[in-house]
C-alpha cells in the first residue's frame, strides 16, 4: 500500500511588506538566529536589537522597495509561481515554507494535513543548493523543530544538498548559456558570503577547513558540510558544462555583514577591481539563490552593476536565478521521486 504522501518548499523568506516595521520584525528575527550570527544570546540580543537593526531597518526597507513588484516580495512570488509548477509534477500536495517570515512551517504542515487527514510522510526540499549552516542547516533543524513541538505523527525525510546533481547543473548551465551569446569577457559566480568561522564551525573533522593548503581541493569528509567547497565544485560543474576556458570564469562572495572575516574575494570588491584589469563586459550569476531576491535583484543587478559600471564597465548582465525554469522544475520533481 502506498504511503500518503506531501511534499514542502522551503526557501529563506522575506517582509511582509516594505514598510520599516515589517522590515525590522523579519530582520530581527533573520539575525536573532543563533545559526545566522552565532554568538551568545545577550551580546547577539544587544548587537541585533540595538545596533543592527535599528541602523539597517530604513536603509533595508528602501533597498526592498526598490525590487518589490506588485504582487509582493520577489522570493516569496517566485516561490509561490514554483510551487505551482512543481504541483503539475506531482499527484501528491505540495506546500511552501518560510524560514523567516510567512507561510511559516506549521502553516506548510497543517495544509498538507487539511489535504491529507491520514498523511504519514511529509518529503521537504530546501530551496538551497549548497550546505550553509546559515540557511540549508538552519531551516531544516527549525522544520524539525517545529515538527517535533507540534507531535505531528507523519514522518519528515529531507532532500540532501544537490550541487552538484547532474540535473541541477545541466538545468544551472543551460539558464546562464543565452546570456553568453554575445561577446563577454568574464563570468563570475557570486555566491552568498558566510564568516570563515561559520566554515570552520561545520568541519566534522575539526582539523580540515581552512586549516589544510587548498582544502576545498583535497578529499575529506567535511566537505559533506563544506559550503566553500560546495560552491567551488558547481562552479567547476557549470564551467565544464559550459566549455568555458578558465580565464573566462571567476568565483567571489557577496553580502558581508559586520567586520568578521568572510569567504574571499569579496563581490563588491572585485566588481570595482574587474575593469582596471580589462573586464570590461561581465556576466553574473548567483548559484547560491535559486529564487531571485534582494541579494540578487538590488544587491548585484542594481548596486553591483552601478559599482562595476562606476568602475569603468561598459556592459553588466545579472542571470535571472532558476526560478520557475522547466529543467529546474523537473530537476525538483526529479529529487523528491527518488527521495519517495
Amino acid at each position: 500500500m502506498q504511503t500518503k504522501k506531501g511534499i514542502i518548499l522551503m526557501n529563506l523568506g522575506s517582509p511582509d511588506s516594505t514598510s520599516v516595521r515589517d522590515v525590522r520584525k523579519y530582520l530581527n528575527e533573520f539575525l536573532m538566529d543563533e545559526k545566522v550570527i552565532d554568538i551568545p544570546i545577550i551580546p547577539r540580543t544587544l548587537l541585533v536589537k540595538g545596533i543592527i537593526v535599528p541602523f539597517r531597518s530604513p536603509k533595508s526597507a528602501k533597498a526592498y522597495q526598490s525590487i518589490w513588484w506588485e504582487d509582493g516580495s520577489p522570493l516569496v512570488v517566485l516561490t509561490k509561481q514554483l510551487q505551482k509548477a512543481v504541483i503539475e509534477k506531482f499527484t501528491e500536495p505540495v506546500e511552501i515554507a518560510m524560514r523567516y517570515g510567512n507561510p511559516n512551517p506549521k502553516t506548510a504542515f497543517d495544509n498538507l494535513l487539511k489535504q491529507v487527514p491520514d498523511l504519514e510522510e511529509v518529503i521537504l526540499f530546501p530551496l538551497y543548493p549548497h550546505y550553509a549552516m546559515s540557511s540549508y542547516e538552519t531551516a531544516v533543524e527549525y522544520m524539525y523543530a517545529i515538527h517535533k513541538k507540534n507531535n505531528y505523527s507523519f514522518k519528515l525525510k529531507t532532500i540532501a544538498p544537490y550541487y552538484k546533481d547532474a540535473n541541477y547543473i545541466e538545468a544551472l548551465a543551460n539558464s546562464i548559456k543565452p546570456y553568453l551569446q554575445n561577446d563577454f569577457d568574464k563570468l563570475l559566480f557570486s555566491y552568498h558570503g558566510v564568516p570563515e568561522r561559520h566554515i570552520k564551525k561545520g568541519d566534522t573533522t575539526h582539523c580540515h577547513c581552512l586549516q589544510v593548503n587548498d582544502c576545498c581541493n583535497v578529499a575529506s569528509p567535511a566537505h559533506a558540510q563544506c559550503y566553500r567547497h560546495q560552491t567551488f565544485v558547481t562552479t567547476q560543474l557549470t564551467t565544464d558544462a559550459l566549455q568555458l576556458p578558465k580565464e573566462k570564469v571567476e568565483q567571489t562572495f557577496q553580502s558581508r555583514l559586520g567586520q568578521d572575516k568572510w569567504l574571499t574575494p569579496y563581490t563588491a570588491r572585485r566588481l570595482s577591481e574587474l575593469p582596471k584589469e580589462g573586464i570590461k563586459k561581465l556576466v553574473v550569476a548567483c548559484p547560491a539563490f535559486v529564487s531571485d531576491c534582494l541579494e540578487t535583484l538590488e544587491e548585484i543587478a542594481e548596486e553591483g552593476k552601478h559599482i562595476f559600471m562606476e568602475a569603468g564597465g561598459e556592459s553588466f548582465t545579472m542571470v535571472p536565478c532558476l526560478n520557475t525554469n522547466e529543467q529546474w522544475v523537473e530537476t525538483i520533481a526529479t529529487l523528491v521521486r527518488r527521495e519517495m
